[in-house]
């Protein structure tokens, strides 16, 4: 049991690892530290009990994972063709509810001033029609008459057209 007393750089060296991976390695498996003179960290160390054998990847492993990202890569690439289509199909199908949305809108409004086209012409044929009642004039009731009946088939043909 000879113990030694490393720095990073060393047992790194000593172990064919990284300096890095030295001193994982050292946390790891709770090596006593302390400081040198100049500032660095020395590990105590008994090389014959540390059981330690660095990973390495073997080439049949790289090969594996690589074919594996390659497949990976071409899935993505398929999954955002079917994305592009998918927005496409979205935008379209956005356009098409917003053009609906205005046609609405307008038939609506149209639909409204109908109504009041139609309530206005029946207040005045009320009015007409008390008047022709009350009125001796006839001749004049009956032209007022085929002037609404004229306007009211006029606003019937412009609601048609819209």
């Amino acid at each position: 049991m000879s113990v030694e007393i490393l720095t990073y750089d060393a047992l790194g060296a000593r172990l064919n690892i990284s300096p890095v991976a030295a001193r994982s390695l050292a946390r790891r498996l709770r090596l006593p530290r302390s400081l040198s003179d100049d500032g660095k960290a020395l590990v105590s160390v008994d090389l014959a009990e540390i059981r330690h054998t660095p990973g390495r990847r073997q080439a049949g492993d790289v090969a594996q994972l690589t074919a594996k990202v390659s497949a990976l890569e071409a899935e993505i690439a398929q999954l955002e063709a079917r994305a592009d289509g998918h927005r496409a199909d979205f935008e379209h199908e956005r356009e098409r509810a917003d053009r609906l949305m205005a046609e609405l809108l307008q038939a609506t409004a149209e639909c409204a001033a109908a109504r009041e086209t139609a309530a206005r012409l029946e207040g005045e044929v009320a009015v007409l029609r008390t008047r022709a009642r009350t009125d001796s004039s006839i001749d004049k009731t009956e032209r007022r008459l085929g002037q609404l009946a004229a306007t009211l088939v006029e606003s019937d043909r412009k609601a048609s057209r819209g």
